[in-house]
């Protein structure tokens, strides 16, 4: 196995990129779209300073350790090419070795939809094949309103969905997404959550 931090300078494209999760949140894929489109004609400036980590697996595939809502939303927006940092090269790995090192780092979430666990098998082969968790959006729109600090933990913000799915009702969040935001700040503030990385409830029970 190889570390490598130096940044890949030759564009990937998009649709080759491998995920190492499920699911997204929809919602902030839209989102993301919405300011592309805004960026106009600053967008390949953009596309020069937000480089996708990636791994290095069998066959030399590039598999994405972060950003999967921009790779997502860049390439329903037509972009075909993106540039990549490679963060370690494990293309000399078996198959089954390759996904064990990424199990032991921490870099895939094998979690579905509905917050069950499954296998590696079960992420899909491309971006376009993530799916929707309304929980994951719930979780990003949480911190960006001041739920809970940006933390540098792997996959925070699906710690915070499966939190958040236990405690606010799905139907609640398909029909108000205002509403289900506004219950889930009151449950990120409280005792509750404060094993959540990020978490920036009262220190004491009198603060």
């Amino acid at each position: 196995m190889q570390d490598v931090r130096e940044p890949v300078l030759k564009p990937v494209p998009l649709e080759d990129l491998r995920p190492t999760q499920i699911t997204v949140g929809m919602r902030e894929v839209e989102e993301k779209r919405r300011r592309w489109r805004e960026k106009g004609k600053k967008g390949a400036q953009f596309l020069g300073t937000h480089m996708i980590p990636v791994v290095l697996g069998p066959k030399g595939r590039s598999y994405i350790l972060d950003h999967h809502h921009l790779a997502l939303a860049l390439h329903r927006e037509g972009v075909e090419h993106i540039l990549t940092s490679v963060v370690a090269d494990l293309s000399g790995l078996e198959k089954d070795a390759f996904w064990y090192v990424l199990a032991h780092k921490n870099w895939m979430h094998v979690y579905d939809a509905k917050g069950q666990l499954k296998t590696h098998r079960d992420i899909p082969k491309s971006v376009d094949g993530l799916v929707d968790d309304p929980f994951r959006s719930l979780a990003g729109e949480l911190r960006r309103v001041g739920g809970y600090a940006k933390d540098t933990t792997l996959y925070s913000e699906f710690l915070w969905a499966d939190f958040l799915r236990r405690n606010v009702k799905r139907k609640l969040l398909e029909d108000s997404f205002e509403q289900a935001l506004e219950q889930a700040l009151d449950f990120a503030k409280s005792r509750q959550a404060e094993y959540l990385p990020g978490w920036c409830g009262p220190q004491s029970d009198s603060g």
